[in-house]
């Protein structure tokens, strides 16, 4: 990692961390700076502000969340397999990336912000993953026959991070293995794809 991937590293992960716990609103630049300890011309070096660090972040992190699900979703050989991956996919993600997956739940649906835009073409990326897999599924007929692939993707999507943050929150105690199975068997209930 170059210094300054390093230092934009640092950046991201103090911005998401101080959004996390203050809101956006209540997140400045200095203290972004302060807790990355960096200088604040480096914000300004890299970015307009902070809603386009906060913009440069969610895309980073979007993008990441896209490219697991590709590669999770590579080698499976039926549909049920390709949910299976996606459904671990996200939680692990999320379990890794806590405070930037508040962070993106929190913001995704507030239509007065700059990123709002670049946000929702990245949400249609990793949605389309899911959209595609259940596409699949139907055609296939490992999942209930009619089902709208898009709104049923977007569905299961939320259905994971909610149920994932709600983990991370207030059960933080549970480990992924003993919280996947009950997720996934949710998720592969909703489609009609029987057991999970």
């Amino acid at each position: 990692m170059t210094r300054s991937s390093d230092t934009l590293e640092r950046l991201f992960d103090s911005a998401v961390e101080l959004i996390g716990e203050h809101g956006y609103a209540g997140t400045t630049v200095d203290e972004i700076v302060a807790r990355a300890g960096v200088a604040k011309g480096t914000v300004y070096y890299h970015f307009k502000g902070k809603a386009d660090l906060v913009s440069a972040l969610l895309e980073d992190g979007l993008q990441r969340l896209a490219a697991s699900f590709r590669d999770e979703t590579e080698g499976a050989q039926t549909p049920q397999e390709a949910l299976r991956a996606l459904v671990h996919a996200e939680l692990a993600y999320i379990q890794r990336y806590q405070a930037f997956s508040k962070l993106v739940m929190s913001e995704m649906w507030r239509v007065d912000r700059d990123w709002q835009a670049s946000v929702g073409m990245l949400r249609a990326g990793y949605v389309s993953v899911f959209a595609g897999v259940i596409a699949e599924g139907v055609a296939a007929g490992a999942f209930r026959a009619g089902l709208d692939a898009q709104t049923s993707a977007s569905a299961v999507f939320g259905l994971i991070a909610t149920a994932a943050l709600d983990w991370l929150v207030f059960a933080p105690e549970k480990k992924l293995e003993d919280v996947e199975p009950v997720i996934r068997g949710l998720v592969f209930g909703a489609l009609g794809a029987g057991p999970a």
